[in-house]
Parts: structure tokens; C-alpha cells; sequence
């Protein structure tokens, strides 16, 4: 997915508001602000995602500043890989330091965990989906750091697909009843639903919605979930769509992903991202 400049502006105003306040105060103990050269190198491997925020950071902080990428976002990197080549005022370096290795560090993390997965899945059909479950602000951020690492987007936000979820159904006296709701008030948009059994499954079946998703469903129900799907799609030429969700992790991914369904939705992509080690040197 592409981020709008005006987007990537934003994550780096805020952050650089927040770091920078009313000015660095390290700045008055530099007493030759002469250009100097620094590199951005990786200690550990990964997927290196964030080039756009770093570059931005810099813009931010100073016109003078300059950088070279050796590598681009998706390059598989190794530990003491160098990654960058940055050259300008050592004041806007170090002032520009800590929030674009943030930027990275974080974005490298998200598209590194989310490779991981993919790779484990690659021989089946599944297909790896993010979720909302990001970092305030930054969702646009790490939904491309998903897109990176080779992972689906799931919906943006509540704005752009609907998720009929429990307290829908509640609301709207039945399974069918909260689909067709969604199909009359805004048609054409993407309608998911949410189930917790086979009753319900067999219910959004009905409804024809575009895509059930099984919450928490054990392997087993998995297997009888896609068996169930399957036979309708024979009956109705119709496919749906099963995306499993729910106690999904790396012990049991792989099996979840053979039962047949056509997608795996993971919070953990970017609620839960360990992020890669990034190192910042300077010299003239």
C-alpha cells in the first residue's frame, strides 16, 4: 500500500513536537557545526521498512541535511549491514537521531514479524491479514510495514469495510438481518461477519456476506468450517471467503493455515512487534 506524503508529514510533526519541544538543548554544545557524515547500520537481521518517515525526519529537522540509501524498504538485511549514508550539520543529526531509528526500528519490526508468518504459510493458499490493533496514529505507518513484509491489509478503519460483529447482531436481531442492514445503508462496501459457532456460520452463510470470520475456532471446527463453506460455494457458485482469527500464533499458524482457510488475521503484527536494532555513527 502507498502512504500519503501528507500522512508521513504528520507521524514525523507529531513525533519531532514531542522529542524537540521548544528546541534541543544540546545544541549549544556543539562548537563546530561544520557538515559531518553519518551511517545507519542494523545489528540484527530483518526486513528493513521506514525509509520514507527517516527521510522525512531529516527534511523536518534540517534543508541541509542529505541521505543515501544503500538498501530499500523489503531488503532482507543482516547484522552490521549499513544501511544509509547521512551528511549534514551534526546539530540536525543528532537532533534528528532518535526519531528516525524510532521510525525504523518500529516499521522494520512490524514488516520483519510479518514476513515471518508469511514464510511459515508460503505452501499454502492462506494469506496473512493485519488488523486494527495498531499503535495510536501510526496505523497507516505499520499497515505499509504489514503490506512490506509481504502481508494483507485488512480494513483500515471503520470507515472503509464493515465487521458485523456480537453486539451488531444484538443490536440488529439476527445474523441476516445486520447483513442486509449493511447492504441497504451502504452498498457496494465490503461486509464481514464474525462468528463464534457452527450455528453462526451457517447463518452468514445464508446471508451471503463476503467474508466470515472464525473467532477462535479450534483446528477441528476449522476443518468442518471450510468443509461446510465449501459445499455451499459447490451448491450456490458462490465462494465465500473464511478468515480464522483468534489464539493465533507461530505453534500453531501452520496448522491453522492447512485446514484450508483463506486468511489469518493477527493482532500481533503490530500490537506486539519486537523491534529491529538500529545504530546511528558519526564522524567528519
Amino acid at each position: 500500500m502507498d502512504v500519503p506524503i501528507e500522512v508521513i508529514r504528520s507521524n514525523v510533526a507529531a513525533a519531532l513536537e514531542e522529542d524537540l519541544g521548544t528546541g534541543d538543548l544540546h545544541k549549544d554544545l556543539i562548537l563546530d557545526d561544520s557538515p559531518v557524515r553519518g551511517t545507519i547500520i542494523t545489528r540484527s537481521s530483518g526486513i528493513l521498512c521506514g525509509t520514507a518517515w527517516v527521510n522525512e525526519v531529516y527534511r523536518q529537522v534540517s534543508e541541509e541535511v542529505s541521505v543515501e540509501w544503500i538498501h530499500e524498504d523489503g531488503a532482507a538485511l543482516n547484522p552490521n549491514d549499513q544501511l544509509a549514508s547521512i551528511s549534514g550539520p551534526p546539530s540536525a543529526l543528532l537532533a534528528a537521531e532518535r526519531n528516525a531509528l524510532n521510525f525504523l526500528q518500529l516499521l522494520s519490526g512490524t514488516a520483519t514479524r510479518t514476513r515471518e508468518f508469511v514464510q511459515l504459510i508460503a505452501h499454502t493458499k492462506a494469506k496473512i491479514l493485519d488488523s486494527r490493533k495498531t499503535i495510536p496514529g501510526l496505523r497507516l505507518a505499520q499497515k505499509y510495514a504489514v503490506s512490506v513484509g509481504g502481508g494483507t491489509n485488512h480494513r483500515i478503519g471503520l470507515f472503509d469495510a464493515i465487521l458485523i460483529k456480537e453486539n451488531h447482531i444484538a443490536a440488529c436481531g439476527g445474523i441476516q438481518s445486520a447483513v442486509y442492514r449493511a447492504r441497504e445503508v451502504h452498498p457496494g462496501v465490503f461486509v464481514e461477519v464474525e462468528v463464534e459457532n457452527t450455528d453462526e456460520l451457517v447463518q452468514a452463510i445464508r446471508s451471503k456476506a463476503d467474508r466470515i470470520m472464525l473467532d477462535n475456532f479450534k483446528v477441528l471446527q476449522l476443518r468442518e468450517a471450510v468443509r461446510l463453506a465449501r459445499s455451499y460455494s459447490t451448491f450456490a457458485d458462490e465462494a465465500i471467503e473464511l478468515e480464522a482469527s483468534g489464539g493465533i500464533d507461530r505453534s500453531n499458524v501452520v496448522q491453522v493455515a492447512e485446514t484450508g482457510v483463506d486468511c489469518i488475521s493477527l493482532g500481533t503484527l503490530t500490537n506486539d512487534v519486537e523491534s529491529l536494532d538500529f545504530s546511528f555513527g558519526m564522524s567528519r
